[in-house]
Parts: C-alpha cells; structure tokens; sequence
C-alpha cells in the first residue's frame, strides 16, 4: 500500500516518547498496538469523514508522519492537533519557574503534551460511553463499535478499525448500549453532521461559550463538556468546569480544603494561562502512572 509522508514541527519542548508512554498507559488508548517506537492508529478525519490511517514516530525536533491516503493541509492539522503540535509551547516551561508543583511534573517529563482524541465528535462519544462506567469497560465498548460500524484501515500491515463517522451511527442498529446512552450518541451525530463537533468551530468561540454550547448537546455535563473541549478539539487554554478527579489531585498538591468549591481551582488555574489544558493534563496524567519510571 502506497503512504504519503510529511513532518511537523515542534515550537518549543516536547517529546515524542513522553507522548507515545502516555497513550499507552490512557485507557481510552491502551489497547492499541505498540512496539515503543511509533504511533499507529485509525480514524475518520473531520475534514471529510472519510478513514485514514496514521503512523508517528519521532523525528529530530518533531515527528515523521505517514498516511494511507494523501494528507493535504487539513489532515495535517488534524494530526497537528492530536499531538498538540498546533500551538507554541515555548512559554509553557516558563509556568513551572512560577509554580513548583507545576514545574516538578514538567521535570519529571519534559516535553509531554496533550495528547488528543483523534477527533472532536469522537471525544464526544467516549464520554457518553463512559457514563456510569469503567475506563477500561468503556474502551471496550468503544472498540466493539468500532469494529462493528467503522472502516478497516492497514497501517503498517496491521488492520485497525476507524471508529465510525456520525452518519454511519445515525444509520447503526443497536449498539450495545443502553437505550439513553444510543439516543444520545444519535444526537452527537446529528450536532457533529451539523457543524458543531469539530475543532475548528468549538475552537473559535470563547472558551466559555464553547463548553455552554458543548454542554446543550445530549447527554453532555460539565464534565463531558470539558473533556471534548480540552481533549477533543485540542483547546490549549480551558478550564474543566467540573472533574472530581483533577480536583483532588489539585487538592493534594497544592493543600486545598476538602471542601474548597470549583472557583477556588479555577483561581489556581488563572496563573497557568495560555496553557490552563496543558497543565491541567499534566496533573491528569500522573493519574494513568505516565510518570511511574521517572520516580
């Protein structure tokens, strides 16, 4: 099968091998195929919904990507944006001089980046997915949909299946889930055909206009909001409104009260700006052990 190479740059730090441990522990991510080395994965591209199958590996100052099909600059960005390689990180160091907490995870794995959702739309259906399941539960799901309704893709010899585009989940049959969760999926699909799921528009508005936007759509909460925001469309300077999880960390690290409401967090969050997601992946991720092997 014929590929299609390109490079992107990074501005500022970053480490490809940091991103690629991270995917491998994410449990979203986890059961993919990985040699340590590179990067493979299947999707359908926002651009034109259509599948396209990726391999990254490291490149000096950035990475090498190739594709299963010619990848103009739309795909680029897309894959730009999965990697965070979208935006200029050279301040990004220069928050952790400030904040010592902040500064210790950049320490422990310089060059960590958020690493995204292959799309929006697709962000939007994990985290109704994973309502009122496990991760693990939940990515399992998310697979069996995938290879049930979406595209098989070889990357690298290896078939990989592209979870499917909204017009095939509006046509699907039953999909395992419960009746709410299918008719809510639906509706994302609907709102994705629509215009709303993609990242060029979530990231156009305020922040806050995008998560109140995010946040009428079915079955999305203020944590589902914020998750398809940061994660989805890659947004490097938003808030998550509402994530116990993060929040406890936060709570640890920085000895906040148990009983400290979500403005005391979003106050600590203000010193972190343009990068409030990045940091907030930071913390995240010590979650997934990604900083185990640095201890």
């Amino acid at each position: 099968m014929t590929t299609h190479g390109f490079t992107l740059t990074a501005e500022g730090p970053f480490d490809f091998d940091a991103s690629l441990r991270f995917i491998e522990d994410w449990p979203a991510t986890s059961a993919l195929p990985s040699d340590g080395r590179a990067m493979r994965f299947a999707y359908c591209a926002e651009s034109d919904w259509l599948p396209i199958g990726v391999t990254v590996t490291g490149a000096p100052g950035g990475v090498a990507v190739a594709t299963t099909r010619p990848a103009g600059p739309r795909i680029r960005g897309e894959v730009a944006r999965i990697l965070s390689l979208d935006v200029d990180g050279a301040g990004f160091a220069k928050l952790g001089e400030a904040d010592p907490m902040l500064g210790e995870l950049q320490r422990r794995s310089p060059g960590l980046r958020p690493v995204c959702f292959w799309s929006p739309w697709e962000a939007a259906c994990w985290a109704v997915i994973v309502q009122r399941s496990s991760m693990l539960v939940a990515s399992r799901i998310k697979q069996r949909i995938a290879d049930r309704y979406g595209a098989k893709v070889t990357v690298d010899g290896q078939a990989h299946s592209a979870f499917p585009p909204p017009v095939s989940l509006l046509e699907a049959g039953g999909l395992g889930l419960p009746a709410q969760k299918e008719e809510w999926l639906r509706g994302l699909a609907q709102a994705a055909l629509d215009g709303v799921l993609t990242s060029e528009h979530l990231r156009s508005l305020d922040p806050r206009e995008a998560l109140a936007e995010l946040r009428a759509l079915p079955g999305v909460g203020p944590f589902s909001a914020g998750l398809i925001l940061i994660r989805g469309a890659g947004a490097p300077d938003a808030f998550p409104g509402d994530e116990p999880r993060l929040f406890a960390i936060l709570r640890e690290a920085y000895g906040l009260p148990e009983d400290a409401p979500p403005s005391a967090y979003r106050k600590l969050a203000e010193a972190w700006r343009p990068y409030r997601s990045w940091a907030s992946f930071l913390f995240r991720a010590t979650s997934y052990g990604v900083f185990d092997d640095r201890d």
